[in-house]
Protein backbone atom coordinates (compact mmCIF):
# COMPACT_ATOMS: atom_id res chain seq x y z
CA UNK A 1 0.00 0.00 0.00
CA UNK A 2 1.42 3.62 -0.91
CA UNK A 3 2.20 5.56 1.63
CA UNK A 4 1.97 8.59 -0.33
CA UNK A 5 -1.21 10.79 0.15
CA UNK A 6 -4.04 11.75 -2.57
CA UNK A 7 -6.03 14.88 -2.47
CA UNK A 8 -8.97 14.54 -4.33
CA UNK A 9 -10.00 18.11 -5.51
CA UNK A 10 -12.96 19.88 -4.83
CA UNK A 11 -13.34 22.46 -7.79
CA UNK A 12 -11.16 23.51 -10.78
CA UNK A 13 -9.08 26.04 -8.82
CA UNK A 14 -8.10 23.71 -5.82
CA UNK A 15 -7.12 21.44 -8.52
CA UNK A 16 -4.60 24.17 -10.29
CA UNK A 17 -3.14 24.81 -6.70
CA UNK A 18 -2.08 21.20 -6.31
CA UNK A 19 -1.27 20.66 -10.01
CA UNK A 20 1.07 23.50 -9.39
CA UNK A 21 2.34 22.04 -5.71
CA UNK A 22 3.07 18.46 -7.65
CA UNK A 23 6.49 17.15 -8.94
CA UNK A 24 7.18 19.02 -12.42
CA UNK A 25 9.73 18.24 -15.44
CA UNK A 26 11.64 21.05 -14.62
CA UNK A 27 11.31 21.95 -10.78
CA UNK A 28 11.61 25.43 -9.68
CA UNK A 29 13.57 26.56 -7.02
CA UNK A 30 13.37 24.89 -3.61
CA UNK A 31 12.10 27.05 -0.40
CA UNK A 32 13.59 26.26 2.73
CA UNK A 33 12.36 27.18 6.24
CA UNK A 34 14.13 28.03 9.31
CA UNK A 35 12.76 27.01 12.50
CA UNK A 36 13.77 27.50 15.74
CA UNK A 37 12.41 24.54 18.31
CA UNK A 38 11.53 25.45 22.59
CA UNK A 39 15.71 25.30 23.46
CA UNK A 40 18.21 27.34 21.08
CA UNK A 41 21.74 28.72 21.91
CA UNK A 42 23.22 32.12 20.60
CA UNK A 43 25.58 29.75 18.41
CA UNK A 44 22.42 27.98 16.74
CA UNK A 45 20.62 31.32 16.25
CA UNK A 46 24.22 33.12 14.55
CA UNK A 47 24.15 29.91 12.28
CA UNK A 48 20.94 29.98 10.90
CA UNK A 49 21.54 33.72 10.47
CA UNK A 50 23.85 32.94 8.01
CA UNK A 51 22.87 29.66 6.56
CA UNK A 52 19.03 31.97 6.08
CA UNK A 53 21.42 34.17 4.11
CA UNK A 54 23.02 32.23 1.84
CA UNK A 55 19.52 30.74 0.79
CA UNK A 56 18.16 34.09 0.27
CA UNK A 57 15.58 35.01 -1.55
CA UNK A 58 14.26 31.25 -1.42
CA UNK A 59 14.13 31.12 2.25
CA UNK A 60 11.62 32.04 4.93
CA UNK A 61 13.04 32.72 8.56
CA UNK A 62 10.31 31.88 11.70
CA UNK A 63 11.49 34.36 14.67
CA UNK A 64 9.15 32.60 17.04
CA UNK A 65 10.30 29.40 18.99
CA UNK A 66 8.01 26.36 18.27
CA UNK A 67 8.01 23.19 20.44
CA UNK A 68 9.57 20.75 17.62
CA UNK A 69 11.52 17.52 17.56
CA UNK A 70 12.04 16.47 14.00
CA UNK A 71 13.31 13.05 14.99
CA UNK A 72 10.52 12.29 17.42
CA UNK A 73 7.29 13.86 15.56
CA UNK A 74 7.16 15.32 12.04
CA UNK A 75 3.78 16.28 12.20
CA UNK A 76 4.80 20.51 12.54
CA UNK A 77 7.62 19.77 9.33
CA UNK A 78 4.81 18.80 7.36
CA UNK A 79 1.98 21.28 8.59
CA UNK A 80 4.39 24.34 7.49
CA UNK A 81 5.64 22.92 4.52
CA UNK A 82 2.22 22.14 3.14
CA UNK A 83 1.52 25.70 4.17
CA UNK A 84 4.23 27.34 2.95
CA UNK A 85 4.76 25.03 0.09
CA UNK A 86 8.15 24.62 0.97
CA UNK A 87 10.49 20.97 0.86
CA UNK A 88 13.64 22.31 2.80
CA UNK A 89 13.84 22.41 6.75
CA UNK A 90 16.86 23.79 9.20
CA UNK A 91 15.35 23.23 12.68
CA UNK A 92 17.49 24.88 15.27
CA UNK A 93 18.26 23.14 18.74
CA UNK A 94 20.05 22.59 21.55
CA UNK A 95 20.20 20.59 24.67
CA UNK A 96 22.72 18.83 27.19
CA UNK A 97 23.16 15.76 24.85
CA UNK A 98 23.13 17.26 21.94
CA UNK A 99 24.44 21.04 22.10
CA UNK A 100 24.45 23.30 18.94
CA UNK A 101 22.33 20.91 16.90
CA UNK A 102 20.75 21.82 13.68
CA UNK A 103 18.54 19.18 11.75
CA UNK A 104 18.08 19.64 7.89
CA UNK A 105 14.72 17.71 6.83
CA UNK A 106 14.07 17.31 3.09
CA UNK A 107 10.18 16.91 2.40
CA UNK A 108 7.97 15.25 -0.61
CA UNK A 109 4.55 15.23 -1.08
CA UNK A 110 4.22 17.16 2.15
CA UNK A 111 6.16 13.92 3.62
CA UNK A 112 8.79 14.05 5.68
CA UNK A 113 11.77 11.96 3.06
CA UNK A 114 14.91 12.26 5.20
CA UNK A 115 16.87 13.98 7.97
CA UNK A 116 20.16 14.85 8.81
CA UNK A 117 21.40 16.03 11.79
CA UNK A 118 24.81 18.44 12.32
CA UNK A 119 26.44 19.60 15.49
CA UNK A 120 28.42 23.09 15.53
CA UNK A 121 31.86 22.43 16.79
CA UNK A 122 33.13 25.64 15.36
CA UNK A 123 31.69 29.19 13.97
CA UNK A 124 32.66 32.44 12.62
CA UNK A 125 30.15 34.80 11.52
CA UNK A 126 30.03 36.70 8.14
CA UNK A 127 30.38 39.76 10.03
CA UNK A 128 33.45 38.90 11.87
CA UNK A 129 35.06 38.66 7.65
CA UNK A 130 36.04 42.07 6.02
CA UNK A 131 35.53 41.29 2.93
CA UNK A 132 32.83 41.89 0.09
CA UNK A 133 29.87 39.59 0.27
CA UNK A 134 28.01 38.25 -2.98
CA UNK A 135 25.01 39.55 -4.15
CA UNK A 136 21.33 38.11 -3.32
CA UNK A 137 20.05 35.11 -5.47
CA UNK A 138 23.19 33.97 -7.39
CA UNK A 139 23.92 30.20 -7.61
CA UNK A 140 27.47 29.14 -5.91
CA UNK A 141 30.15 26.85 -7.22
CA UNK A 142 29.87 24.29 -4.67
CA UNK A 143 33.82 22.01 -4.15
CA UNK A 144 33.90 18.63 -1.95
CA UNK A 145 37.19 18.18 -0.83
CA UNK A 146 37.14 14.66 0.03
CA UNK A 147 36.67 10.43 -1.16
CA UNK A 148 33.96 10.30 1.75
CA UNK A 149 31.16 12.42 -0.03
CA UNK A 150 31.21 9.93 -3.04
CA UNK A 151 31.99 6.88 -0.87
CA UNK A 152 30.99 6.81 3.00
CA UNK A 153 27.25 6.64 2.85
CA UNK A 154 26.24 9.12 5.49
CA UNK A 155 28.73 11.77 4.29
CA UNK A 156 27.17 11.06 0.46
CA UNK A 157 23.53 12.18 2.32
CA UNK A 158 25.57 15.04 3.12
CA UNK A 159 26.48 16.12 -0.05
CA UNK A 160 23.14 15.37 -1.61
CA UNK A 161 21.57 18.06 1.21
CA UNK A 162 23.51 20.76 0.40
CA UNK A 163 23.38 20.53 -2.70
CA UNK A 164 19.87 20.74 -2.67
CA UNK A 165 19.57 23.77 -0.23
CA UNK A 166 22.42 25.66 -2.05
CA UNK A 167 21.43 24.39 -5.79
CA UNK A 168 24.82 24.30 -6.54
CA UNK A 169 25.99 23.13 -10.38
CA UNK A 170 29.39 21.56 -11.42
CA UNK A 171 32.01 23.69 -13.91
CA UNK A 172 34.30 22.56 -15.83
CA UNK A 173 35.44 26.18 -16.69
CA UNK A 174 35.02 29.71 -14.76
CA UNK A 175 32.69 32.28 -16.61
CA UNK A 176 34.57 35.30 -16.64
CA UNK A 177 31.36 37.76 -17.39
CA UNK A 178 29.24 37.08 -14.55
CA UNK A 179 27.23 34.06 -13.09
CA UNK A 180 29.83 33.32 -10.31
CA UNK A 181 29.80 35.17 -7.41
CA UNK A 182 31.30 32.96 -4.35
CA UNK A 183 32.27 29.69 -3.74
CA UNK A 184 31.25 27.25 -1.09
CA UNK A 185 33.68 24.64 -0.32
CA UNK A 186 32.82 21.62 2.08
CA UNK A 187 35.79 19.47 3.58
CA UNK A 188 35.67 16.18 5.57
CA UNK A 189 38.77 15.99 7.71
CA UNK A 190 41.15 15.14 8.98
CA UNK A 191 40.56 11.57 8.90
CA UNK A 192 41.29 9.11 12.16
CA UNK A 193 44.54 7.40 12.46
CA UNK A 194 42.90 3.82 12.97
CA UNK A 195 42.12 2.35 9.77
CA UNK A 196 38.96 2.49 8.56
CA UNK A 197 35.61 4.21 9.32
CA UNK A 198 33.29 2.59 12.22
CA UNK A 199 29.63 3.49 10.72
CA UNK A 200 28.09 3.22 14.13
CA UNK A 201 30.36 5.17 15.81
CA UNK A 202 29.20 8.97 14.98
CA UNK A 203 32.32 10.15 17.42
CA UNK A 204 35.24 8.09 14.99
CA UNK A 205 33.95 10.18 11.59
CA UNK A 206 35.56 13.35 10.68
CA UNK A 207 34.07 16.42 11.23
CA UNK A 208 32.70 18.80 8.09
CA UNK A 209 34.36 21.94 7.42
CA UNK A 210 32.26 24.30 5.60
CA UNK A 211 33.90 27.83 3.91
CA UNK A 212 32.31 30.32 1.94
CA UNK A 213 34.69 32.45 -0.54
CA UNK A 214 33.69 35.33 -3.23
CA UNK A 215 35.26 35.59 -6.37
CA UNK A 216 37.58 37.98 -8.07
CA UNK A 217 39.44 37.67 -11.60
CA UNK A 218 42.69 39.59 -11.77
CA UNK A 219 44.74 40.69 -14.93
CA UNK A 220 47.21 37.62 -15.64
CA UNK A 221 48.87 39.07 -18.84
CA UNK A 222 47.19 37.03 -20.71
CA UNK A 223 43.27 36.18 -21.74
CA UNK A 224 42.71 33.43 -18.71
CA UNK A 225 42.57 35.99 -15.57
CA UNK A 226 43.98 35.06 -12.41
CA UNK A 227 41.15 33.82 -10.09
CA UNK A 228 41.53 34.84 -6.08
CA UNK A 229 39.55 33.60 -3.55
CA UNK A 230 38.76 35.89 -0.03
CA UNK A 231 37.00 34.34 2.43
CA UNK A 232 33.45 35.54 2.66
CA UNK A 233 32.27 33.68 5.37
CA UNK A 234 30.53 31.92 7.38
CA UNK A 235 33.06 29.49 8.83
CA UNK A 236 31.34 26.43 10.46
CA UNK A 237 32.74 23.36 11.32
CA UNK A 238 30.18 20.62 11.88
CA UNK A 239 30.21 17.64 13.54
CA UNK A 240 28.07 14.46 12.04
CA UNK A 241 25.39 12.97 14.42
CA UNK A 242 22.03 11.13 13.79
CA UNK A 243 20.57 10.37 9.81
CA UNK A 244 17.20 9.47 9.18
CA UNK A 245 17.11 7.35 5.32
CA UNK A 246 14.72 7.47 2.97
CA UNK A 247 11.70 5.06 2.81
CA UNK A 248 12.48 3.29 0.09
CA UNK A 249 8.94 3.74 -1.79
CA UNK A 250 9.12 7.27 -1.31
CA UNK A 251 12.84 7.53 -2.00
CA UNK A 252 11.68 5.90 -5.82
CA UNK A 253 9.07 7.87 -6.39
CA UNK A 254 11.16 11.41 -5.99
CA UNK A 255 14.06 9.88 -8.12
CA UNK A 256 11.67 9.09 -10.72
CA UNK A 257 12.07 10.93 -14.09
CA UNK A 258 9.94 11.64 -17.05
CA UNK A 259 10.82 9.32 -20.15
CA UNK A 260 11.72 11.93 -22.22
CA UNK A 261 15.38 12.56 -23.22
CA UNK A 262 17.30 15.84 -21.16
CA UNK A 263 18.64 17.20 -24.63
CA UNK A 264 14.32 17.03 -25.75
CA UNK A 265 13.15 18.71 -22.70
CA UNK A 266 15.50 21.57 -23.24
CA UNK A 267 15.00 21.93 -26.93
CA UNK A 268 11.62 21.81 -25.76
CA UNK A 269 10.72 19.14 -28.88
CA UNK A 270 9.34 16.53 -27.03
CA UNK A 271 9.28 12.90 -28.67
CA UNK A 272 10.99 13.13 -32.00
CA UNK A 273 8.24 13.05 -34.94
CA UNK A 274 9.21 13.00 -38.47
CA UNK A 275 9.88 15.87 -40.40
CA UNK A 276 10.02 18.06 -36.89
CA UNK A 277 13.12 19.83 -35.97
CA UNK A 278 14.57 22.69 -34.16
CA UNK A 279 17.02 24.86 -35.68
CA UNK A 280 20.27 26.53 -34.34
CA UNK A 281 17.63 29.54 -32.62
CA UNK A 282 15.54 26.60 -30.36
CA UNK A 283 12.34 27.16 -32.47
CA UNK A 284 10.33 24.06 -33.86
CA UNK A 285 10.85 23.86 -37.90
CA UNK A 286 8.65 21.34 -39.67
CA UNK A 287 8.49 20.32 -43.33
CA UNK A 288 4.66 19.94 -45.37
CA UNK A 289 4.45 17.53 -48.52
CA UNK A 290 1.89 19.08 -50.71
CA UNK A 291 1.07 16.85 -54.27
CA UNK A 292 1.65 18.55 -57.22
CA UNK A 293 -0.64 21.88 -58.47
CA UNK A 294 -2.64 21.86 -61.69
CA UNK A 295 -2.58 25.54 -62.67
CA UNK A 296 -4.76 24.90 -65.63
CA UNK A 297 -7.45 24.72 -63.25
CA UNK A 298 -6.51 27.45 -60.89
CA UNK A 299 -9.71 29.75 -60.96
CA UNK A 300 -8.78 33.17 -62.26
CA UNK A 301 -11.32 34.89 -64.26
CA UNK A 302 -12.10 36.82 -60.68
CA UNK A 303 -8.26 39.18 -61.50
CA UNK A 304 -8.18 41.39 -64.36
CA UNK A 305 -4.24 40.19 -64.44
CA UNK A 306 -5.12 36.65 -64.52
CA UNK A 307 -8.40 36.56 -67.21
CA UNK A 308 -7.76 33.66 -70.14
CA UNK A 309 -7.95 35.93 -73.31
CA UNK A 310 -8.83 33.81 -76.58
CA UNK A 311 -5.77 34.35 -79.26
CA UNK A 312 -7.05 34.12 -83.09
CA UNK A 313 -5.61 31.41 -85.10
CA UNK A 314 -1.83 32.52 -86.65
CA UNK A 315 -2.07 32.14 -90.70
CA UNK A 316 0.80 29.48 -92.14
CA UNK A 317 4.30 31.25 -91.89
CA UNK A 318 3.45 33.26 -88.76
CA UNK A 319 4.27 32.99 -85.05
CA UNK A 320 1.23 33.31 -82.76
CA UNK A 321 1.65 35.62 -79.80
CA UNK A 322 -0.53 36.56 -76.97
CA UNK A 323 -0.12 40.35 -76.21
CA UNK A 324 0.10 39.76 -72.33
CA UNK A 325 3.43 37.39 -72.99
CA UNK A 326 5.24 39.50 -75.47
Amino acid sequence: MSMLRTIKPKNARVKRALAAREPQVVENEKTAIFVRGQSTSEIVRNVMKDLYALKQPHAINFSRKNDIHPFEDTSSLEFFANKNDASLFVTGLHSKKRPHNLVFTRMFDGRVLDMMELGVEGFKSMGEFDSPKSSVGIRPLMVFHSDLFDTHPKYQLVKSFLLDFYNGHALSEIPLIGGLEHVISITAGPLPQTEGLDLENDKNLPKIHLRVYTVKLLASGSKIPKTQLTEMGPSIDFSLRRVQDADEEMLKMSMKRPKLAKSDVESGLGKKKKNIETDSMGDKVGKLHLDRQDLSKMQGRKMKGLKVRKVPAASDGEMQVDNDEE
